[in-house]
């Protein structure tokens, strides 16, 4: 059983910096044959594609509400996976979840991820 715990979320002002991470376990095959992405809800809203990085990290995609803002990265070694979200905008402010697809797809499509993490709150003030 995969499990996925997502850090660092916080109360920070707009134009700070937040370092999110996820740390996953219980991998039957190689965390590194997974692909991961990030995803967010903000409240009363649909949960959307954040970013996503394949298993080797030879693919990222992201959401162009974030690009340039926000990096994913892979440490297959630790099973670590982190979000660093530059320039923070009010509207960044969601539940953050990270999220494994073993297909190793890094795809925007929230359907093709099996595993999920419980989320972790970002509150961007103005």
């Amino acid at each position: 059983q995969v499990q996925l715990v997502e850090s660092g979320g916080g109360l920070v002002q707009a134009g700070d910096s937040l370092r999110l991470s996820c740390a996953a376990s219980g991998y039957t095959f190689s965390f590194s044959s997974y692909a991961m992405g990030w995803f967010r809800q903000a409240p009363g809203k649909e949960r959307k594609f954040v970013a996503a990085i394949t298993g080797g990290g030879g693919v990222i995609t992201y959401a162009d509400s974030v690009k340039d803002r926000f990096t994913i990265s892979k440490d297959n070694a630790k099973k670590m996976v982190y979000l660093q979200m530059d320039s923070l905008k009010p509207e960044d402010t969601a539940v953050y979840f990270c999220a494994a697809d073993p297909g190793n797809r890094g795809t925007s499509t929230s359907s093709r991820y099996l595993y999920w993490g419980q989320g972790t709150q970002v509150t961007v003030s103005s």
